[in-house]
């Protein structure tokens, strides 16, 4: 699997490909900043690109930028992107570009070598990724909108594992339920949500979205 990284700091940079040239990934390009990230992107048309939010020269959200607007021009370039903080702003913008896989994670995170490959992985498949925290900010900013009125406790606690790209095996693993459970679970919050059976829209991507921009 062939992958694109961005990281400005050159230690951390370096240790991400190891980690990944570890667990049979190639790193056709491992850059430090926006423009080269672009360039590579371009270049390269990698599986899955690795990408540090901030980087030069603007030090903002350049490496956000980078893969949206790469993403326009080759949709659904799977994105993991990676953050020192949780940054709500950026989290959403992800989420909303709403084509292929996603992930947000903390730096953090990078020194659970299982974790963040599990992460990589799901990602490049079209799956999500989504930092625990991440999500627990996100959808707490959210708690009084009427989408999460709608839901129960118990869906609440699926929908987090949805949103962290779980499957229904896992969720069932992690709630001790059965994956029938879990099933009518999700059923049921595509329901209150109001997204109804699609060909073509991931449906858990839509719900974690109908909790983050409806009230």
């Amino acid at each position: 699997m062939r992958v694109v990284l961005a990281e400005d700091l050159f230690l951390l940079r370096d240790g991400l490909v190891r980690m990944l040239e570890a667990y049979d990934f190639e790193v056709v390009a491992a850059v430090e900043s926006g423009p080269e990230l672009t360039r590579a992107l371009a270049e390269q048309r990698p599986d899955v690109a690795v990408v540090d939010v901030r980087l030069p020269p603007s030090f903002t959200d350049e490496g956000l930028q980078c893969a949206l607007a790469a993403r326009r021009d080759r949709q659904g370039l799977p994105v993991l992107v990676l953050s020192q903080h949780v940054e709500q702003l950026y989290a959403r913008e992800l989420l909303a570009d709403g084509s292929g896989g996603v992930g947000y994670l903390l730096k953090d995170r990078v020194f659970d070598a299982e974790q963040f490959i599990d992460a990589v992985r799901r990602v490049a498949a079209g799956g999500t990724a989504m930092d625990p925290q991440v999500i627990s900010q996100l959808l707490s900013r959210r708690a009084r909108d009427r989408p999460m009125a709608r839901l129960t406790p118990r869906e609440v606690e699926v929908m987090e594992l949805v949103a962290q790209g779980r499957s229904n095996t896992a969720i069932a693993s992690r709630l001790v339920i059965t994956e029938r459970a879990v099933a009518k679970h999700t059923s049921n919050i595509f329901g209150k949500l109001q997204l109804p059976p699609s060909d073509d829209d991931n449906r858990r991507v839509l719900a974690v979205l109908a909790y983050l921009d409806r009230g």
